[in-house]
């Protein structure tokens, strides 16, 4: 038969460190670059140098940051060949899509890692012949970390040993051989 007492727990509030927040951001964009000859075709597209930074404002994190799209071409009718490079802005916007409503500090920090660097997808001269269209994507995921409270069960008693700590102190001392640090040097 059990008694009363075995059944008894309280519940402790935590105060931790949890993710408040979570959003994704999958983005594909235009950019219409203009080089200084007409281009005849083009020959490569590739997009470098990245940079990002993110801050929460609002319901939603923005992301803020810029890249470098290197479009190789030729013109005067495949004869000569030019690369033009252009530095790109952009600000995306990160709906929190999963919130915690119950984070308790105004100090929140926040992580956005890139799922998809930006990418060209597609290159191509435009209709009127004098401009270049580069078809870009890219994606990314943003948390809001900061403090929250965390309610766990606590039974008294449950996994406390009956040992003093006195006496594993002692034991342990009882083990242990005196001579072990000596032993070593006399060999």
């Amino acid at each position: 038969m059990s008694t009363r007492k075995e059944h008894e727990f309280r519940f402790r509030e935590i105060i931790t460190k949890a993710v408040c927040g979570k959003g994704r951001k999958f983005t594909q964009c235009t950019h219409t670059i203009t080089p200084s000859h007409r281009p005849t075709s083009i020959l490569g597209c590739w997009i470098i140098n990245h940079e990002y930074d993110a801050r929460k404002a609002g319901d939603h994190v923005e992301i803020e940051g810029c890249y470098d799209i290197n479009v190789w071409y030729s013109f005067s009718d495949n004869t000569k060949t030019e690369v033009v490079t252009e530095t790109v802005h952009y600000t995306d916007v990160v709906r929190l899509s999963s919130k915690d409503e119950n984070c308790i500090s105004d100090d929140l920090e926040v992580i956005a890692r890139v799922l998809q660097q930006p990418n060209c997808l597609e290159c191509s001269i435009s209709p009127n012949g004098n401009k270049i269209v580069v078809q870009v994507e890219r994606e990314f995921i943003a948390e809001v970390i900061g403090e929250t409270k965390v309610c766990v069960k606590v039974y008294p008693g449950v996994g406390e040993e009956e040992i003093a700590e006195d006496e594993i102190v002692d034991e342990e001392f009882e083990d242990l051989n005196p001579d072990f640090l000596v032993a070593g040097e006399e060999e």
